[in-house]
């Protein structure tokens, strides 16, 4: 499973204020601790980023990469920006993200499919997240669609169920789960599935946090998770899903396993 890690945020109070002044050393410090705590790839959020975004995320593309050599998914609604991302990405990127609402939908596939990247489509349209498992399959159905029309291999689609908060939405945390089992069988080979693991513990007291988060992803890897937005530094959290990798025979066991 492919740990995408959560860090450089915009919403971050030390990340966002370093894009905001251009300072490299806090966001390359953060590149660096995440994808030694186990991230495969690094998610970089800007936001909306109306106004700078198409300067931003390509200073902040050739910055990591320039320090790293990691892939990213490039998060931002704004396409302009997305595309300033991508045609400085060194290797295979992510699209973070398409949605089911047409125009969004079809500028973020039309890019995937132009710089060959992979790109996550999320369970959503204009009016919100469909309420349960099979609403959000009719969405994700759309996406899939719509991949065929802008030449995006089905292989760089992940499926995003979007996971809703525990703490006012407690009886839709199985819907995410169902919604992951139900994507993978939209397709054969199955599609591709990722989440945004900590929205499902976001708002809940910081010494519950990690205990949901870890029980949430071994019941989502359990269902047939690709990927998870989530935080590598977390040791407790990596951990667990290296014991499950263990258990399916996917990582081979050693005492320093959770190192």
């Amino acid at each position: 499973m492919l740990v995408v890690g959560e860090k450089i945020n915009v919403i971050s109070i030390e990340i966002g204020k370093a894009m905001k002044e251009r300072n490299p050393e806090p966001i390359i410090a953060m590149a660096k601790a995440e994808l030694k705590g186990g991230a495969d790839i690094l998610d970089v959020n800007i936001g909306p980023a109306a106004k700078e975004g198409h300067e931003l995320m390509p200073w902040l593309v050739e910055t990591i990469q320039g320090a790293v050599d990691c892939r990213l998914s490039l998060d931002t609604t704004n396409a302009a920006a997305m595309e300033a991302g991508l045609k400085v990405h060194k290797g295979k990127a992510m699209v973070n993200s398409a949605s089911g609402e047409p125009e969004r939908m079809h500028n973020m596939l039309g890019l995937a499919g132009k710089y060959k990247a992979d790109v996550i489509g999320l369970a959503m349209t204009a009016t919100g997240i469909p309420s349960d498992a099979n609403e959000r399959v009719a969405v994700a159905y759309d996406i899939v669609t719509a991949c065929g029309e802008h030449d995006v291999p089905l292989e760089n689609l992940y499926l995003d169920p979007l996971i809703l908060q525990v703490s006012i939405a407690q009886d839709k945390a199985m819907e995410g789960i169902e919604s992951v089992r139900m994507f993978r069988e939209l397709n054969d080979p199955p599609l591709h599935t990722i989440v945004g693991l900590s929205n499902i513990s976001n708002s809940t007291p910081p010494e519950t946090k990690s205990i949901l988060d870890r029980v949430y992803l071994v019941m989502l890897m359990e269902a047939g998770l690709s990927a998870a937005i989530m935080d590598p530094l977390d040791r407790e959290l990596i951990a667990t899903l290296r014991a499950v990798k263990i258990f399916h025979n996917e990582m081979l066991y050693a005492h320093s396993f959770m190192n």
